[in-house]
Protein backbone atom coordinates (compact mmCIF):
# COMPACT_ATOMS: atom_id res chain seq x y z
CA UNK A 1 0.00 0.00 0.00
CA UNK A 2 1.08 3.67 -0.71
CA UNK A 3 1.52 6.35 1.91
CA UNK A 4 -0.75 9.47 1.87
CA UNK A 5 2.06 11.54 0.81
CA UNK A 6 3.37 8.98 -1.97
CA UNK A 7 -0.77 8.34 -2.74
CA UNK A 8 -1.28 11.93 -3.24
CA UNK A 9 1.75 13.08 -4.86
CA UNK A 10 1.93 10.16 -7.83
CA UNK A 11 -0.77 10.67 -10.29
CA UNK A 12 1.08 14.73 -10.55
CA UNK A 13 3.91 13.63 -11.72
CA UNK A 14 2.75 10.75 -14.28
CA UNK A 15 0.67 13.79 -15.53
CA UNK A 16 3.48 16.24 -15.27
CA UNK A 17 5.34 13.17 -17.54
CA UNK A 18 2.28 12.49 -20.11
CA UNK A 19 2.06 16.64 -20.84
CA UNK A 20 5.45 16.65 -21.43
CA UNK A 21 5.12 13.56 -23.82
CA UNK A 22 1.84 15.14 -25.67
CA UNK A 23 3.35 18.73 -26.36
CA UNK A 24 6.46 17.75 -27.73
CA UNK A 25 4.61 16.06 -30.03
CA UNK A 26 2.37 18.87 -31.38
CA UNK A 27 4.91 21.72 -30.82
CA UNK A 28 7.42 20.30 -32.94
CA UNK A 29 5.12 20.63 -36.14
CA UNK A 30 4.87 24.15 -36.34
CA UNK A 31 8.69 24.86 -36.00
CA UNK A 32 9.64 22.53 -38.76
CA UNK A 33 9.82 25.55 -41.52
CA UNK A 34 12.11 27.62 -39.27
CA UNK A 35 13.85 24.44 -38.02
CA UNK A 36 14.30 23.95 -42.03
CA UNK A 37 15.94 27.10 -42.79
CA UNK A 38 18.66 27.28 -39.91
CA UNK A 39 19.68 23.44 -41.04
CA UNK A 40 19.28 24.53 -44.65
CA UNK A 41 17.41 21.93 -45.60
CA UNK A 42 14.19 22.27 -47.61
CA UNK A 43 11.00 22.32 -45.45
CA UNK A 44 9.28 20.03 -47.12
CA UNK A 45 11.74 17.18 -46.36
CA UNK A 46 11.56 17.81 -42.45
CA UNK A 47 9.86 14.75 -41.89
CA UNK A 48 12.25 12.71 -40.63
CA UNK A 49 12.26 14.84 -37.23
CA UNK A 50 8.75 13.40 -36.56
CA UNK A 51 8.97 10.14 -37.81
CA UNK A 52 12.15 9.05 -35.97
CA UNK A 53 10.51 9.89 -32.58
CA UNK A 54 7.28 7.90 -33.67
CA UNK A 55 9.39 4.72 -34.78
CA UNK A 56 11.45 4.84 -31.63
CA UNK A 57 8.34 4.96 -29.42
CA UNK A 58 6.32 2.20 -31.90
CA UNK A 59 9.49 -0.35 -31.59
CA UNK A 60 9.77 -0.07 -27.84
CA UNK A 61 6.47 0.12 -26.39
CA UNK A 62 6.27 -3.90 -26.25
CA UNK A 63 9.55 -4.17 -24.48
CA UNK A 64 8.08 -1.72 -21.63
CA UNK A 65 6.15 -3.81 -19.70
CA UNK A 66 9.15 -6.58 -19.10
CA UNK A 67 12.11 -3.83 -18.71
CA UNK A 68 9.95 -2.02 -16.04
CA UNK A 69 9.07 -5.58 -14.14
CA UNK A 70 12.50 -6.33 -14.28
CA UNK A 71 14.62 -3.75 -13.50
CA UNK A 72 11.46 -1.66 -11.23
CA UNK A 73 9.39 0.98 -12.02
CA UNK A 74 11.23 4.11 -9.92
CA UNK A 75 14.52 3.39 -11.93
CA UNK A 76 12.62 3.10 -15.45
CA UNK A 77 10.56 5.91 -15.03
CA UNK A 78 13.35 8.09 -13.86
CA UNK A 79 15.51 6.87 -16.65
CA UNK A 80 12.68 7.58 -19.02
CA UNK A 81 12.14 10.96 -18.01
CA UNK A 82 16.08 11.38 -17.68
CA UNK A 83 16.83 10.11 -21.77
CA UNK A 84 13.78 12.38 -22.89
CA UNK A 85 15.48 15.43 -20.86
CA UNK A 86 18.80 15.00 -22.31
CA UNK A 87 17.42 13.79 -26.24
CA UNK A 88 15.55 17.38 -25.75
CA UNK A 89 19.12 19.35 -24.85
CA UNK A 90 20.86 17.41 -27.77
CA UNK A 91 17.72 18.41 -29.96
CA UNK A 92 18.64 21.69 -28.98
CA UNK A 93 22.46 21.98 -29.12
CA UNK A 94 22.12 20.09 -33.25
CA UNK A 95 23.82 22.03 -35.77
CA UNK A 96 22.60 19.39 -38.41
CA UNK A 97 19.39 17.25 -39.48
CA UNK A 98 21.50 14.05 -39.31
CA UNK A 99 22.20 14.95 -35.38
CA UNK A 100 18.71 15.85 -34.69
CA UNK A 101 17.11 13.06 -35.93
CA UNK A 102 19.38 11.16 -33.34
CA UNK A 103 18.56 13.19 -30.38
CA UNK A 104 15.17 12.66 -31.40
CA UNK A 105 15.64 8.59 -30.96
CA UNK A 106 17.08 9.59 -27.82
CA UNK A 107 14.00 11.52 -26.91
CA UNK A 108 11.71 8.46 -28.49
CA UNK A 109 13.77 5.77 -26.44
CA UNK A 110 12.68 7.93 -22.95
CA UNK A 111 9.25 8.38 -24.32
CA UNK A 112 8.25 5.16 -25.11
CA UNK A 113 9.12 4.39 -21.20
CA UNK A 114 7.33 7.39 -20.18
CA UNK A 115 3.64 6.89 -20.57
CA UNK A 116 3.46 3.13 -20.42
CA UNK A 117 5.35 2.76 -17.01
CA UNK A 118 2.97 5.58 -15.84
CA UNK A 119 0.36 3.72 -16.86
CA UNK A 120 1.40 0.80 -15.29
CA UNK A 121 2.51 2.22 -11.81
CA UNK A 122 -1.15 3.75 -11.56
CA UNK A 123 -2.82 0.35 -12.61
CA UNK A 124 -0.37 -1.63 -9.73
CA UNK A 125 -0.59 1.11 -6.96
CA UNK A 126 -4.06 1.90 -6.39
CA UNK A 127 -7.12 0.02 -6.24
CA UNK A 128 -9.48 -0.79 -8.93
CA UNK A 129 -12.30 1.29 -7.38
CA UNK A 130 -9.46 4.28 -7.89
CA UNK A 131 -8.60 3.82 -11.25
CA UNK A 132 -11.05 5.56 -13.30
CA UNK A 133 -10.55 8.30 -10.98
CA UNK A 134 -7.15 8.42 -11.24
CA UNK A 135 -6.78 7.88 -15.17
CA UNK A 136 -9.03 10.77 -15.64
CA UNK A 137 -7.11 12.97 -13.80
CA UNK A 138 -3.39 11.75 -15.40
CA UNK A 139 -4.98 12.33 -18.53
CA UNK A 140 -6.21 16.10 -18.60
CA UNK A 141 -2.75 17.23 -19.19
CA UNK A 142 -2.26 14.84 -22.30
CA UNK A 143 -5.59 16.15 -23.61
CA UNK A 144 -4.34 19.85 -23.22
CA UNK A 145 -0.62 19.60 -24.94
CA UNK A 146 -1.96 19.02 -28.31
CA UNK A 147 -4.30 22.12 -27.28
CA UNK A 148 -1.02 24.64 -26.05
CA UNK A 149 1.43 22.86 -28.41
CA UNK A 150 0.97 24.46 -32.10
CA UNK A 151 0.10 27.60 -30.32
CA UNK A 152 3.33 27.49 -27.83
CA UNK A 153 5.65 26.73 -30.59
CA UNK A 154 4.65 29.17 -33.23
CA UNK A 155 5.38 31.70 -30.45
CA UNK A 156 8.38 30.32 -29.33
CA UNK A 157 10.05 29.80 -33.20
CA UNK A 158 8.24 33.50 -33.73
CA UNK A 159 9.56 35.35 -30.64
CA UNK A 160 12.94 33.24 -29.83
CA UNK A 161 13.99 30.12 -31.79
CA UNK A 162 12.93 26.77 -32.26
CA UNK A 163 16.00 25.84 -29.77
CA UNK A 164 13.46 26.81 -27.34
CA UNK A 165 10.42 24.16 -27.94
CA UNK A 166 13.04 21.68 -26.89
CA UNK A 167 14.96 23.95 -23.84
CA UNK A 168 11.52 24.69 -22.03
CA UNK A 169 11.45 20.46 -21.34
CA UNK A 170 14.50 20.54 -19.48
CA UNK A 171 13.20 22.35 -16.06
CA UNK A 172 10.63 20.60 -16.14
CA UNK A 173 12.32 17.26 -16.99
CA UNK A 174 14.70 18.07 -14.06
CA UNK A 175 11.94 18.56 -11.83
CA UNK A 176 10.38 15.14 -12.73
CA UNK A 177 13.27 13.23 -12.34
CA UNK A 178 13.83 14.44 -8.89
CA UNK A 179 10.47 14.26 -8.10
CA UNK A 180 10.28 10.47 -9.84
CA UNK A 181 13.30 8.93 -7.44
CA UNK A 182 11.61 10.51 -3.96
CA UNK A 183 8.47 9.27 -5.15
CA UNK A 184 7.50 6.80 -7.49
CA UNK A 185 7.31 3.66 -5.96
CA UNK A 186 9.60 0.37 -6.89
CA UNK A 187 7.11 -1.42 -8.38
CA UNK A 188 8.40 -5.39 -10.32
CA UNK A 189 6.00 -8.51 -11.44
CA UNK A 190 5.13 -10.77 -9.00
CA UNK A 191 6.50 -13.66 -11.60
CA UNK A 192 10.04 -12.95 -13.79
CA UNK A 193 9.12 -14.16 -17.26
CA UNK A 194 11.00 -14.53 -20.34
CA UNK A 195 11.27 -11.62 -22.62
CA UNK A 196 10.93 -12.69 -26.76
CA UNK A 197 13.85 -11.40 -27.63
CA UNK A 198 14.18 -12.83 -31.32
CA UNK A 199 10.05 -12.08 -31.95
CA UNK A 200 11.07 -8.43 -30.42
CA UNK A 201 13.72 -8.56 -33.46
CA UNK A 202 11.95 -9.74 -35.83
CA UNK A 203 8.91 -7.25 -35.62
CA UNK A 204 11.25 -4.02 -34.90
CA UNK A 205 13.19 -4.80 -38.14
CA UNK A 206 10.07 -5.06 -39.98
CA UNK A 207 8.52 -1.44 -38.81
CA UNK A 208 11.95 -0.22 -39.26
CA UNK A 209 12.78 -1.30 -43.22
CA UNK A 210 9.02 -0.54 -44.02
CA UNK A 211 9.73 3.33 -42.57
CA UNK A 212 12.64 3.23 -44.56
CA UNK A 213 11.11 2.24 -47.87
CA UNK A 214 8.24 4.90 -46.91
CA UNK A 215 10.71 7.34 -46.03
CA UNK A 216 13.03 6.20 -49.04
CA UNK A 217 10.35 7.39 -51.22
CA UNK A 218 9.94 11.03 -49.72
CA UNK A 219 13.25 12.65 -48.13
CA UNK A 220 16.10 10.16 -49.10
CA UNK A 221 15.34 9.95 -52.48
CA UNK A 222 16.33 6.17 -52.92
CA UNK A 223 16.00 4.11 -56.00
CA UNK A 224 12.77 2.33 -56.22
CA UNK A 225 14.64 -1.44 -56.87
CA UNK A 226 16.16 -0.39 -53.46
CA UNK A 227 12.71 1.01 -51.89
CA UNK A 228 11.33 -2.28 -53.29
CA UNK A 229 13.69 -4.51 -51.41
CA UNK A 230 13.59 -2.68 -47.98
CA UNK A 231 9.80 -3.02 -48.48
CA UNK A 232 10.08 -6.68 -49.36
CA UNK A 233 12.70 -7.12 -46.27
CA UNK A 234 10.14 -5.75 -43.92
CA UNK A 235 7.29 -7.59 -45.16
CA UNK A 236 9.49 -10.98 -45.03
CA UNK A 237 10.45 -10.16 -41.11
CA UNK A 238 6.70 -9.48 -40.25
CA UNK A 239 5.87 -13.04 -42.21
CA UNK A 240 8.68 -14.59 -40.17
CA UNK A 241 7.49 -13.37 -36.98
CA UNK A 242 4.15 -14.12 -37.30
CA UNK A 243 4.84 -17.66 -38.03
CA UNK A 244 7.24 -17.96 -34.90
CA UNK A 245 4.82 -16.40 -33.05
CA UNK A 246 2.60 -19.00 -33.65
CA UNK A 247 4.25 -21.25 -31.16
CA UNK A 248 5.95 -19.38 -28.99
CA UNK A 249 4.46 -19.27 -25.49
CA UNK A 250 5.74 -16.10 -24.46
CA UNK A 251 5.47 -14.28 -27.63
CA UNK A 252 5.06 -10.33 -27.78
CA UNK A 253 1.87 -10.68 -29.63
CA UNK A 254 0.27 -14.07 -29.97
CA UNK A 255 -1.69 -14.42 -33.15
CA UNK A 256 -5.08 -15.56 -31.57
CA UNK A 257 -5.39 -12.40 -30.66
CA UNK A 258 -7.04 -12.20 -34.31
CA UNK A 259 -9.25 -14.81 -33.58
CA UNK A 260 -11.58 -11.64 -32.12
CA UNK A 261 -13.15 -10.64 -34.56
CA UNK A 262 -13.77 -7.12 -34.02
CA UNK A 263 -10.08 -6.68 -32.87
CA UNK A 264 -8.69 -7.73 -36.16
CA UNK A 265 -11.04 -5.51 -37.98
CA UNK A 266 -10.28 -2.88 -35.18
CA UNK A 267 -6.76 -2.92 -35.59
CA UNK A 268 -6.42 -2.99 -39.37
CA UNK A 269 -8.70 -0.35 -39.11
CA UNK A 270 -6.41 1.78 -37.39
CA UNK A 271 -4.00 0.67 -39.55
CA UNK A 272 -5.19 2.97 -42.20
CA UNK A 273 -7.79 5.52 -40.65
CA UNK A 274 -4.71 6.96 -38.26
CA UNK A 275 -2.76 7.42 -41.98
CA UNK A 276 -4.98 10.87 -42.47
CA UNK A 277 -4.51 11.65 -39.11
CA UNK A 278 -0.85 11.21 -38.46
CA UNK A 279 -0.25 13.22 -42.08
CA UNK A 280 -2.71 15.83 -40.77
CA UNK A 281 -0.65 17.71 -37.85
CA UNK A 282 2.42 17.48 -40.03
CA UNK A 283 0.88 19.11 -43.16
CA UNK A 284 -1.48 21.97 -42.14
CA UNK A 285 1.66 23.90 -40.38
CA UNK A 286 3.47 23.11 -43.58
CA UNK A 287 0.48 24.40 -46.02
CA UNK A 288 0.02 27.51 -43.94
CA UNK A 289 3.24 28.61 -43.94
CA UNK A 290 5.47 27.15 -46.83
CA UNK A 291 2.66 27.58 -49.30
CA UNK A 292 0.28 30.54 -47.98
CA UNK A 293 2.89 33.03 -46.20
CA UNK A 294 1.32 32.63 -42.24
CA UNK A 295 3.82 32.96 -39.39
CA UNK A 296 4.54 30.72 -37.18
CA UNK A 297 2.33 31.89 -34.55
CA UNK A 298 -0.75 32.59 -37.07
CA UNK A 299 -0.25 28.90 -38.17
CA UNK A 300 0.53 27.52 -34.57
CA UNK A 301 -3.22 29.49 -33.68
CA UNK A 302 -4.95 28.10 -36.09
CA UNK A 303 -4.41 24.45 -35.15
CA UNK A 304 -6.22 25.41 -31.76
CA UNK A 305 -9.61 24.22 -33.26
CA UNK A 306 -8.95 20.70 -34.26
CA UNK A 307 -7.70 20.20 -30.78
CA UNK A 308 -10.53 22.00 -28.82
CA UNK A 309 -12.66 20.06 -31.50
CA UNK A 310 -11.06 16.81 -29.94
CA UNK A 311 -11.82 17.92 -26.17
CA UNK A 312 -15.36 18.93 -26.43
CA UNK A 313 -16.25 15.97 -28.77
CA UNK A 314 -14.97 13.07 -25.69
CA UNK A 315 -17.98 13.06 -23.89
CA UNK A 316 -20.42 12.64 -26.50
CA UNK A 317 -18.37 9.74 -28.17
CA UNK A 318 -20.12 6.64 -25.89
CA UNK A 319 -23.68 8.04 -26.15
CA UNK A 320 -23.22 8.40 -29.93
CA UNK A 321 -21.88 4.40 -30.26
CA UNK A 322 -24.51 3.31 -27.74
CA UNK A 323 -27.03 4.41 -29.74
CA UNK A 324 -25.89 4.04 -33.39
CA UNK A 325 -23.65 0.63 -32.73
CA UNK A 326 -19.87 0.48 -33.82
CA UNK A 327 -20.41 -1.04 -37.62
CA UNK A 328 -22.74 1.97 -38.42
CA UNK A 329 -20.52 4.97 -36.68
CA UNK A 330 -17.31 3.65 -37.51
CA UNK A 331 -18.05 3.23 -41.11
CA UNK A 332 -19.73 6.90 -41.66
CA UNK A 333 -17.57 8.09 -39.91
CA UNK A 334 -14.58 6.99 -41.39
CA UNK A 335 -15.75 8.24 -44.76
CA UNK A 336 -16.52 11.92 -43.42
CA UNK A 337 -13.17 12.14 -42.02
CA UNK A 338 -11.51 11.13 -45.45
CA UNK A 339 -13.47 13.89 -47.40
CA UNK A 340 -12.85 16.23 -44.44
CA UNK A 341 -9.13 15.92 -44.62
CA UNK A 342 -9.42 16.12 -48.52
CA UNK A 343 -11.43 19.24 -48.62
CA UNK A 344 -8.12 21.30 -47.07
CA UNK A 345 -7.46 20.89 -51.06
CA UNK A 346 -9.93 23.57 -51.09
CA UNK A 347 -8.03 25.80 -48.96
CA UNK A 348 -6.03 28.45 -50.57
CA UNK A 349 -4.42 32.25 -50.23
CA UNK A 350 -7.86 33.35 -51.25
CA UNK A 351 -9.63 31.35 -48.57
CA UNK A 352 -10.90 33.29 -45.37
CA UNK A 353 -9.41 32.31 -41.75
CA UNK A 354 -12.91 31.54 -40.86
CA UNK A 355 -13.17 29.03 -43.68
CA UNK A 356 -10.01 27.06 -42.49
CA UNK A 357 -10.94 27.14 -38.63
CA UNK A 358 -14.22 25.57 -39.46
CA UNK A 359 -12.91 22.99 -41.52
CA UNK A 360 -9.98 22.34 -39.08
CA UNK A 361 -12.76 22.37 -36.25
CA UNK A 362 -14.77 19.49 -37.81
CA UNK A 363 -11.79 17.52 -38.67
CA UNK A 364 -10.57 17.25 -35.43
CA UNK A 365 -14.73 16.46 -33.89
CA UNK A 366 -14.60 13.43 -36.13
CA UNK A 367 -10.89 12.50 -35.75
CA UNK A 368 -11.77 12.21 -32.02
CA UNK A 369 -15.43 10.06 -32.47
CA UNK A 370 -13.09 7.94 -34.59
CA UNK A 371 -10.23 7.33 -32.66
CA UNK A 372 -12.74 6.48 -29.35
CA UNK A 373 -14.66 4.11 -31.49
CA UNK A 374 -11.65 2.66 -32.76
CA UNK A 375 -9.79 1.96 -29.83
CA UNK A 376 -12.67 0.78 -28.07
CA UNK A 377 -14.14 -1.70 -30.59
CA UNK A 378 -10.71 -3.03 -31.00
CA UNK A 379 -10.42 -4.41 -27.28
CA UNK A 380 -13.74 -4.73 -25.96
CA UNK A 381 -14.26 -8.14 -27.13
CA UNK A 382 -10.83 -9.36 -26.31
CA UNK A 383 -11.36 -12.22 -23.45
CA UNK A 384 -9.27 -10.31 -20.34
CA UNK A 385 -6.03 -13.00 -20.70
CA UNK A 386 -5.33 -11.21 -23.66
CA UNK A 387 -6.72 -7.88 -23.00
CA UNK A 388 -2.75 -6.41 -22.08
CA UNK A 389 -1.12 -7.77 -25.21
CA UNK A 390 -4.09 -6.14 -27.41
CA UNK A 391 -3.77 -3.06 -25.73
CA UNK A 392 0.12 -2.98 -25.82
CA UNK A 393 -0.54 -3.81 -30.45
CA UNK A 394 -3.24 -1.09 -30.44
CA UNK A 395 -0.77 1.51 -29.07
CA UNK A 396 1.94 0.34 -31.63
CA UNK A 397 -0.45 -0.04 -34.25
CA UNK A 398 -1.09 3.58 -33.46
CA UNK A 399 2.20 4.82 -33.04
CA UNK A 400 3.61 2.86 -36.57
CA UNK A 401 0.14 4.06 -38.31
CA UNK A 402 1.26 7.84 -37.74
CA UNK A 403 4.49 7.74 -38.44
CA UNK A 404 3.31 5.81 -41.83
CA UNK A 405 1.29 8.77 -42.34
CA UNK A 406 3.73 11.05 -42.31
CA UNK A 407 5.90 9.49 -44.27
CA UNK A 408 3.23 8.79 -46.93
CA UNK A 409 2.40 12.64 -47.14
CA UNK A 410 6.10 13.62 -47.38
CA UNK A 411 6.39 11.41 -50.43
CA UNK A 412 3.44 12.39 -51.97
CA UNK A 413 4.29 16.23 -51.40
CA UNK A 414 7.65 15.47 -52.66
CA UNK A 415 6.73 13.99 -55.79
CA UNK A 416 3.65 16.10 -56.46
CA UNK A 417 5.72 19.22 -55.68
CA UNK A 418 8.33 18.17 -58.45
CA UNK A 419 5.20 17.76 -61.04
CA UNK A 420 4.32 21.28 -60.43
CA UNK A 421 7.81 22.63 -60.11
CA UNK A 422 7.24 24.86 -63.49
CA UNK A 423 3.66 26.17 -62.15
CA UNK A 424 3.78 29.21 -60.32
CA UNK A 425 1.62 28.23 -57.67
CA UNK A 426 3.09 24.59 -57.69
CA UNK A 427 3.96 24.00 -54.10
CA UNK A 428 0.20 24.86 -53.40
CA UNK A 429 -1.14 22.43 -55.88
CA UNK A 430 1.32 20.37 -54.36
CA UNK A 431 -0.37 20.69 -51.44
CA UNK A 432 -4.12 20.14 -52.17
CA UNK A 433 -2.64 16.75 -54.35
CA UNK A 434 -1.40 15.32 -51.50
CA UNK A 435 -4.86 16.11 -49.00
CA UNK A 436 -6.61 14.78 -51.27
CA UNK A 437 -4.67 11.70 -51.77
CA UNK A 438 -4.07 10.92 -48.12
CA UNK A 439 -7.85 11.49 -47.70
CA UNK A 440 -8.75 9.14 -49.97
CA UNK A 441 -6.67 6.57 -48.48
CA UNK A 442 -8.17 7.19 -44.72
CA UNK A 443 -11.49 6.44 -46.87
CA UNK A 444 -10.42 2.94 -46.99
CA UNK A 445 -10.93 1.97 -43.99
CA UNK A 446 -14.39 2.73 -43.72
CA UNK A 447 -14.23 -1.18 -45.86
CA UNK A 448 -12.93 -2.48 -43.04
CA UNK A 449 -15.12 -1.38 -40.45
CA UNK A 450 -18.63 -2.88 -42.44
CA UNK A 451 -17.22 -6.22 -41.24
CA UNK A 452 -18.41 -5.55 -38.06
CA UNK A 453 -21.07 -7.31 -37.14
CA UNK A 454 -24.45 -4.91 -37.16
CA UNK A 455 -25.03 -5.30 -33.77
CA UNK A 456 -21.28 -4.78 -32.80
CA UNK A 457 -20.65 -5.24 -29.49
CA UNK A 458 -23.21 -2.98 -27.94
CA UNK A 459 -24.61 -5.21 -25.05
CA UNK A 460 -20.98 -5.50 -23.61
CA UNK A 461 -19.66 -2.58 -21.22
CA UNK A 462 -16.16 -2.43 -20.57
CA UNK A 463 -13.93 0.26 -19.65
CA UNK A 464 -11.67 1.16 -22.28
CA UNK A 465 -8.39 2.39 -21.98
CA UNK A 466 -7.73 5.54 -25.03
CA UNK A 467 -4.02 4.93 -26.55
CA UNK A 468 -4.11 8.38 -27.44
CA UNK A 469 -4.29 9.81 -24.07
Amino acid sequence: MLDARTAKMLPWIVAIAFFMQTLDGTILNTALPSMAADLQENPLRMQSVVIAYMLTVAVLIPASGWIADRFGTRRIFFGAILLFTLGSLLCALSPSLNMLVGARVIQGIGGALMMPVGRLVVLRAYPRTELVRIMSFITVPALLGPLIGPTLGGWLVEYTSWHWIFLINIPVGILGCWAAWKVMPDLRGAERTRFDLPGFCLFGAAMLLISIALEGLGEMHLPHVRVLMLLLGGIACLAVYWLRAGHTENALFHPRLFNTRSFAVGILGNLFARLGSGALPFLTPLLLQVAMGYSPAQAGMSMIPLALAAMLVKPLANPLINRLGYRRVLTTNTLLLGLLIASMALIDNDSSRIQLLVQLFLIGAVNSLQFTAMNAVTLIDLPDADASSGNGLLSVVAQLSMSFGVAAAAALLGGFTLDNEDSADGVLRAFHATYLCIGGLSMLAAALFLQLPRRGSRHRKKDIPDVDD
